[in-house]
């Protein structure tokens, strides 16, 4: 993947927010994870590790398809 914005998206704000406005704190503290962590991913700065993905999905008792979405980029779509 080139640089640049990641092609893995993350509806983690609105799940949080579904969830009782649940602080970015809490919901580092159910997926075993730090604050800044969950800031980072929410912020699409950075890709969690499928474990952490599914920690995170785990919390809000979702699919992790329902909290992370890909994206492929236009070359690898046409493979």
């Amino acid at each position: 993947m080139g640089k640049g914005q990641s092609s893995i998206t993350n509806t983690i704000r609105v799940l949080r927010f579904n969830a009782g406005e649940m602080t970015q704190a809490a919901l580092a503290e159910k997926a075993g994870v730090t604050r800044q962590t969950i800031v980072a991913i929410e912020q699409g700065r950075y890709s969690p590790s499928l474990e952490v993905a599914f920690r995170i999905a785990h919390a809000f008792g979702v699919p992790v398809t329902e909290v992370f979405q890909w994206t492929p980029d236009r070359g690898e779509a046409d493979q």
